[in-house]
């Protein structure tokens, strides 16, 4: 359970406009969260707006609606956050919930990254620069967690499932994020914020 905070009620943030998932499940008794999972997703690739996210995260996504569905027709997922393009946040499941985010996943030897970790999703495709709205609400949205979750890394998708996975991919800029943030480079992948393609 995350610790009381007025920004917070059973999980979920008040600055987020909340979408409920049904793809979520418990954690496990002893999991702490301590690792935050970035993610870049777009539906179809590419394409910006719309409301095909929610409708995946939802179960409501039409499959025929596009030829690409076709590729994750059937899929229950969901990540905790989604950070638009304009920067406007989306919560699908509460922060105390396990969210079906990562996958088979492993973070310095340890798997399950779902049972330990937020998920959070840019609106946007690997190799495409995000939104400076969107670093600015990234950087909000850590603040927050980072009060009420004793969080000691931010990693990518590509971190947690190498070769498996390359979001949020190239493009993104782990330096801009750190200098945000003002955390010590023990939080990002290696040790230090990896550096710009």
């Amino acid at each position: 359970m995350s610790p009381a905070s007025p920004d917070w009620a059973g999980g979920w943030y008040c600055k987020a406009a909340r979408i409920d998932s049904p793809n979520f499940g418990p954690r496990p008794a002893d999991s702490e969260v301590s690792l935050v999972v970035i993610h870049s997703i777009s539906l179809p690739p590419g394409v910006y707006g719309g409301d095909a996210i929610e409708r995946l995260f939802t179960n409501r996504l039409d499959w025929s609606a596009h030829p690409y569905f076709q590729q994750i027709r059937g899929a229950e997922v969901s990540a905790h956050f989604v950070i638009r393009r304009d920067g406007s946040l989306l919560q699908f499941v509460s922060t105390d919930d396990r969210a079906w985010h990562a996958g088979k996943s492993s973070w310095q030897g340890r798997g399950n990254c779902n049972d330990y970790s937020i998920g959070i999703e840019l609106e946007g495709l690997e190799d495409h620069p995000f939104e400076p709205a969107q670093y600015g609400q990234l950087t909000a949205l850590l603040n927050a967690i980072a009060k009420v979750y004793p969080i000691t890394h931010v990693v990518g998708h590509e971190h947690v499932a190498p070769g498996r996975k390359r979001d949020p991919g190239a493009a993104f800029d782990w330096v801009a994020l750190a200098k945000n943030l003002g955390w010590p480079d023990r939080y990002f992948p290696g040790g230090q914020p990896p550096r710009r393609a």
